[in-house]
């Protein structure tokens, strides 16, 4: 099921890159490119099979990530961090996962995650309130996933969890204008004191420990994984999948190019240039080898019932913030090698030269946090709690 899925993506390609400039002028994906690739089955990769989902393998989401983003970098990223929550919503209460899935499996959600809102402790749940930026998609979406501190009657804060909360419960607010990823429509949220049941909250002291009560009826290994290796792996693939895109184009770019400054040599037959795709390409591979090793590794303990090791799960978080690096090297050596042509409006290169660098700027993609914490492991050091 999960090849016929990434097929159906495939042939969507062409029409993807094609509405990549119209993503770009709407500032959101445009909705035929989302109903498309959901009527892939693409959003349903994560989702439990109790609601109508296909369970796949994270490295057959990850793919399909890949492939949209080497089309238009906007929707790639739209695609991803949307295309991940199914497996989160999964991790809650049933009860909530009837709220959203209930009636129709098709339902979406956006997200975001810091904690920029605040919560109170109220009897049978939270009452909640704040603003949140950069919620992806929101506008193809039903749901929301938000980030809060709860605080308790002494104003102390007493957890960190995620909030479940109805498109009928607060507002989008259209602020989004970007010069990068500027298709994303990563609008702001806001909430004005709502009621969040308990059963709609999850904590993420819990996700960190690979647990949430929604494992007790999605029983998949694909719900045991940890958190923030699904979900950093989800902001660096679109980014990978850019640098596969930037590479094909630069490719034929050259196979076509004249370098008049040079006396019309053909660019192709430059050897700096075959030398510049042979490293750039060598990145590329590198930084998408690693991170769906490392997913693999982790899945292979999960089925065997063994622990992640917190090593592994911090190996995840290096080699994830470094393939982003490398990527974004990749990109950047061969938009410079790529000649004016390059710079023109409409061409993949420069598009993905800015999505790529807009994409690094996620607090996922800092790298030193997660390279101090690796490195402190390695050491024999405690680490501190962190995205992990």
């Amino acid at each position: 099921m999960s090849q016929a899925v990434l097929d159906g993506v495939r042939d969507l390609l062409p029409t993807l890159r094609e509405r990549a400039d119209e993503a770009e002028r709407l500032r959101v994906v445009p909705e035929a490119s989302i109903k498309e690739i959901a009527e892939t089955g693409f959003f349903k990769l994560l989702q439990p099979t109790r609601y109508g989902g296909l369970e796949s393998s994270p490295i057959d989401f990850y793919e399909g990530v890949r492939l949209i983003a080497g089309a238009c970098g906007s929707t790639g990223w739209v695609s991803s961090v949307v295309g991940v929550h199914p497996w989160q919503v999964a991790l809650f209460a049933d009860e909530a996962q009837q709220a959203v899935w209930g009636n129709d499996p098709n339902v979406r959600l956006s997200s975001s995650y810091a904690p920029t809102g605040k919560a109170t402790l109220t009897e049978g749940g939270f009452r909640l309130s704040g603003k949140w930026s950069f919620s992806s998609g929101c506008d193809h979406c039903q749901w929301v996933l938000l980030g809060g501190l709860v605080f308790n009657e002494d104003g102390n804060v007493v957890d960190f969890r995620t909030f479940m909360i109805p498109r009928s419960d607060y507002q989008i607010i259209d602020v989004w204008h970007m010069v990068g990823l500027a298709g994303t429509g990563s609008n702001d949220i806001v909430v004005d004191d709502v009621f969040v049941p308990e059963a709609f909250t999850l904590s993420m002291g819990e996700t960190g420990q690979c647990k949430g009560p929604g494992q007790a009826v999605n029983t998949s290994n694909l719900y045991k994984l940890p958190f923030h290796s699904v979900f950093t792996t989800t902001i660096c693939t679109p980014i990978i999948g850019m640098a596969y895109g930037a590479y094909e184009e630069h490719v034929d770019m050259q196979q076509k190019r004249v370098r008049a400054a040079y006396l019309g040599e053909k660019a192709s037959l430059d050897p700096f240039a075959a030398v510049r795709i042979a490293r750039a390409s060598s990145d590329i591979d590198a930084a998408w080898a690693l991170a769906m090793n490392n997913i693999r590794e982790e899945m292979a303990l999960v089925e065997k019932g063994e622990e992640i090791p917190l090593g592994l799960r911090l190996k995840v978080r290096r080699d994830q913030v470094l393939g982003t690096q490398r990527a974004i090297d990749a990109i950047d050596a061969l938009f410079e090698a790529s000649g004016g042509r390059a710079l023109a409006n409409g061409t993949y290169l420069q598009r993905a030269w800015r999505d790529a660098h807009a994409g690094r700027v996620h607090a996922a993609n800092d790298p030193e946090r997660a390279l101090q914490m690796y490195g402190a492991h390695e050491f024999g050091h405690k680490v501190d709690p962190g995205m992990y």
